[in-house]
């Protein structure tokens, strides 16, 4: 996230520490985002976004234009390890990701988050912790859940993985 979050905070008129009351974090977690020390997961982006009542991905532009299309051109080799697509939209319906997943476990203290979420294996293969079940999925296969059910996704194959990740919050919650 950039520093955008920072300033959508204050503009609030919010405190790290009514942040973090909100979205269950905590204020020194938060701070470590702002700062770029920490990159949070879609799910605790989602939440934040929602706390601040803000499209996820404006979080993470640095654009601060509005336009009707979004663009977005391939990421060089060894980019982050998230990377949120079309942040420069607002009132989306969905938050697109890539997700290049490492083969270590997820630090996601918090893997779900309301609303749905597909996922397609671009290149690689992956696991996908869903609930009590763990999925292998390869090049090609997708996945489509409750994402209110705790997931996690791990790379499995030899070489790097990378998955596109649609999340749909509930407009409801």
């Amino acid at each position: 996230m950039t520093a955008l979050l920072r300033a959508v905070r204050r503009q609030r008129g919010l405190t790290l520490e009514q942040l973090a009351a909100q979205t269950g974090l905590t204020k020194s977690y938060l701070s470590k985002v702002e700062r770029r020390q920490s990159t949070p997961s879609i799910a605790v982006a989602l939440k934040v976004a929602r706390a601040l009542d803000v499209d996820v991905g404006r979080l993470f532009s640095d654009d601060e234009a509005q336009e009707k299309i979004a663009v977005d051109r391939a990421a060089a080799p060894g980019a982050d390890r998230y990377q949120v697509l079309a942040s420069g939209l607002l009132g989306k319906f969905m938050s697109p990701f890539v997700i290049r997943p490492t083969g270590g476990p997820s630090s996601d203290p918090h893997p779900e988050h309301p609303g749905q979420e597909f996922v397609f294996v671009h290149a690689g293969r992956v696991e996908l912790e869903y609930g009590d079940q763990t999925l292998t999925l390869g090049t090609g296969d997708s996945a489509y859940f409750d994402a209110s059910i705790s997931h996690k996704l791990r790379a499995i194959s030899a070489g790097p993985a990378e998955v596109v990740v649609v999340a749909q919050t509930d407009p409801k919650g």
